[in-house]
Order: structure tokens, then sequence, then C-alpha cells
């Protein structure tokens, strides 16, 4: 089945990522299903003219197009396996979660053994990208439907750059940036605290740095938030573990030794020991 224009997009996952998704492509004039493992977060959606099901299978029938947004790999493959009895042969499965790179192979497996066109596309963005339409998606996938895919991707983000033909390319470079923004988060949060400790005011780590070469919107977002002590999450501190984890899992396979990532990854361990788990990544401060 070659897919020239959508009838309708079955978004399986509607939390802080898949539920301004699923908004956006309404807003595209897509039809949309929803699902989400937690009802309420997906019945919220009813409201925007979305449809809503109780489960993958009710959610997957009759549409052309899955995207996927769930937290980890495991999750992303039972939604897959709970849709199976639904999904249509040649349909395009959109995976847009941080999956890391042994799963991403599964998952594209899984795709293959039921006939779906695969596309390996996590996002960079966050909360408050997402709700704007502003993501920037990482593609990877053939082609042959990318004419059909890049409407899905203009609705729901501000850029789409196309890595490579070959899925997993993506997933691979998602962990690189990934791994830049947790140094970024910890970099700041252990200044602003060493600031602290040291007796200094910490806000005047924040006027040195505004203006010059180490400034940047993210450093300005997260040093606010720290110093508001608002740690309303657009990436979880939950979330930051299980990424971090990847980098550092994906780094050991490749035989890379990235020093801070390990170090930052226990710094964000810490805070989820600490009981800060939904809290922004912005936490890190906390440990």
């Amino acid at each position: 089945m070659s897919i020239e224009t959508p009838s309708t997009i079955t978004v399986l996952g509607t939390g802080l990522i898949g539920a301004p998704v699923a908004r956006n492509l309404r807003k595209r004039g897509f039809a949309v299903h929803a699902w989400n493992r937690t009802a309420a977060k997906a019945q919220a959606l009813a409201a925007d003219g979305i449809a809503v099901f109780d489960s993958p299978a009710e959610a997957v029938r009759g549409t052309d197009i899955i995207v996927t947004v769930l937290k980890d790999g495991p999750s992303v493959q039972a939604a897959m396996q709970a849709a199976a009895a639904n999904l249509r042969e040649g349909a395009i499965w959109l995976q847009l979660s941080t999956v890391g790179v042994e799963a991403n192979n599964a998952l594209a497996a899984l795709a293959a053994e039921r006939g779906l066109v695969f596309y390996d596309a996590p996002v960079q963005g966050t909360r408050q990208p997402a709700e704007q339409a502003q993501l920037i998606i990482l593609a990877s996938g053939p082609l042959a439907q990318r004419n059909v895919v890049q409407p899905i991707f203009d609705a729901i983000g501000k850029r789409t750059l196309w890595v490579s033909e070959q899925v997993g390319a993506s997933s691979r470079l998602k962990l690189a940036l990934n791994n830049w923004a947790f140094a970024l988060t910890h970099g700041l949060a252990e200044s602003l605290v060493l600031a602290k400790g040291l007796g200094v005011d910490p806000t005047l780590v924040v006027d040195v740095v505004t203006g010059g070469p180490m400034d940047s919107g993210y450093f300005q977002a997260k040093a606010a938030a720290i110093l508001a002590n608002d740690y309303a999450a657009s990436f979880s501190i939950a979330n930051a573990v299980k990424d971090a984890r990847l980098v550092v899992d994906a780094a050991a396979q490749a035989g890379v030794q990235i020093d801070a990532a390990q170090a930052g990854l226990w710094r964000f361990e810490r805070a989820l020991e600490a009981g800060h788990g939904d809290k922004d990544m912005a936490a890190s401060y906390l440990a």
C-alpha cells in the first residue's frame, strides 16, 4: 500500500510531548486518534476534536499513520504489539520516542515483521517547543514516503533534519544531543550550587554570563527556574535518568569513554533517589 494523503493519524502516548503533538496535528486539519496508558491524559484531548480510544488496537483501526510518543523502548514495543491485530500492512510508523540503539533496532524489526514503513524520528525539544510546534525532528527512513511524512513533521516542528535513509542513525544522533543538554544542565546547576556553597550570591553567576559567549536561551531558562525554585517539568528527572543511561550504555557498546556523562547519570540518579523524579531536570541543582 502506498499512502498519498493520510486520512487519519494515530498518536500512541499523550504525555508532555505526545499531547501537544496530537493537538498540533489536529490544528493542521488531520483526523487524529489518540491513546494513552493513563486514560485521563488522553481524554483531555477530546475537547480538541481528537478521538480517544481505550486501547492501542482500537486507536489504530483504519489509520494510515501511527505516531509513537512513549516513555521508552519497552513501552513503545508493548503498545505496538497490543495494536498488532489492527495494523494495516504498508502503514507508516513514525517513532518519535527516545529509545536508544538496541530498542530502536528491535522496533525496526517489529515494523518489518508487520509490514510497516518505519521512520526513526526522535525529536529535539521539550514541552514548550512541542506546544508551540517548534520541535526539531531528527528523521531517518526510506525516501519513498517522505512526501507523505514531511507535512506531518511540519505540523509539529519548525525543522526536519533528514539524517539518513537507514533507520537507527537518528536515534544515535539523539543520544549525542541529549548528552550535550545534560552537560549544560549539570554545568549550570553545579555552578550555581557551588557559588551558594562558597557564600556567593548565585545570581551573580547569571549576571556575569548574560550577554557573553557562554550565554544561551537554555542557560537563561534553566537558571531562572533554579533561582525561582520552580521545577515544573519540561523534561523530568525520571526521563533524564532513562536517557542518560541510554547514553552511557551506547558509549560503552561503541567503546567510547565519556566520563562526564557517567558522572551526570550518577547526579540524576541521586536526584531521583531524593524524591525529585517528577521535577524538571534542572533539579540536578537539588542533588
